[in-house]
């Protein structure tokens, strides 16, 4: 096995991506739909059973969802006395990050504490790779947690997640994931599957945990400051960690990898513009809520905004801007909250695009 190369800059990422992608350009004398359609019947390898069991399982996260939602993260923000328009927000959160800390555990114990040196040495996810190759049971538990999870988030931000800005962009992110996963699964790139999923789940794990203290910081109608703090410091580390692992070391990791480090490996790789173009789609959202990210931090310093309310700022509702003078310590209330239509399942379902 080759010895780890040093992890590039942006200008090696920059300078050998487009060399690659441009001799890969120049290669292909015959691409379209015929080399694709061809492509996938000798590369791919996916039986209707693994799709089946994915189904079953998204259709069992949403499920569990209800339940945990209903019997656990309800009553309970109901027995804090959460104000009603955290109480709404609140289960959501809760479900998100018991899942995503799961996941990244569970990436965390793959990438570190196994023998698979993906994290510290990218490009050997393409090392012996073969088309039909199995896929090892603790990356295929992992890619069905996953596949599931993220068809269920499908459902989810359409029919229970708050409705908020960035809720179109959301869905998009969830169709491009899933389908990163079930073309990695069945092109038998499981490897740089794990990397990806490892580098995005941890900023999940701090959003919903710095949302968290943001509901729960006025609960009982007496003001907390400790979760206060708690979900300043959680929207500090959140904006430094989602700039660390989604604009440095996915880039310099990943796609310098499936851009460059896989032609290395394997010159007739399958599927090659398909799958960086689906990446450097993630890489633009990526970005793009980096900006949301950017904008709230310039609010903070600017004295725009006094306290963390909620560390995206994307609710719908809360964007509203009041008119008229307000009375010391009233709380507003939009018009939706105060005729009680927003609510579904208890989730806020004041909806539109």
């Amino acid at each position: 096995m080759p010895r780890p190369e040093p992890m590039p800059g942006y200008g090696q990422l920059l300078q050998r991506g487009y060399r690659s992608l441009a001799g890969a350009v120049r290669s292909c004398t015959d691409c379209g739909w015929e080399l694709s359609r061809r492509t996938w019947a000798e590369n791919a390898s996916l039986g209707w059973s693994e799709p089946l069991l994915c189904l079953l399982c998204a259709i069992g996260w949403t499920w569990l969802r209800r339940a945990a939602c209903g019997c656990l993260f309800r009553p309970f923000g109901e027995w804090c006395n959460l104000q009603p328009k955290d109480a709404a927000k609140m289960p959501e959160s809760a479900w998100k990050l018991l899942f995503y800390t799961l996941s990244w555990s569970y990436g965390a114990y793959l990438l570190f504490f196994t023998e698979y040196p993906f994290f510290h040495d990218p490009p050997s996810v393409f090392y012996g790779w073969e088309k039909g190759m199995d896929v090892p049971t603790d990356i295929g538990i992992a890619y069905l947690l996953q596949g599931s999870f993220y068809g269920h988030s499908i459902y989810a931000t359409v029919y229970m997640d708050a409705w908020r800005r960035d809720s179109v962009v959301m869905l998009i992110h969830h169709v491009v994931t899933l389908t990163l996963i079930v073309f990695s699964y069945a092109f038998r790139f499981h490897n740089v599957g794990i990397l990806v999923l490892f580098l995005h789940d941890i900023n999940d794990v701090q959003l919903e945990f710095t949302k968290l203290n943001v509901y729960f910081k006025h609960r009982g109608g007496i003001y907390h400051w400790l979760n206060d703090i708690i979900s300043d410091l959680g929207c500090l580390t959140f904006s430094i960690s989602w700039f660390w692992f989604r604009l440095y070391w996915f880039p310099l990791k990943v796609l310098y990898a499936t851009c460059h480090s896989s032609l290395q490996s394997v010159p007739n790789i399958p599927f090659y513009f398909f799958f960086n173009g689906l990446l450097f789609a993630l890489t633009l959202m990526n970005l793009y809520w980096f900006l949301y990210i950017v904008l709230f931090v310039a609010k903070v310093l600017t004295g725009q905004m006094q306290e963390v309310n909620d560390v995206r700022e994307y609710d719908v509702e809360e964007s509203k801007k009041t008119t008229g003078p307000r009375k010391a310590g009233e709380l507003h209330l939009p018009k939706s909250w105060k005729e009680g239509n927003h609510l579904k399942n208890g989730l806020i379902k004041d909806k539109r695009l």
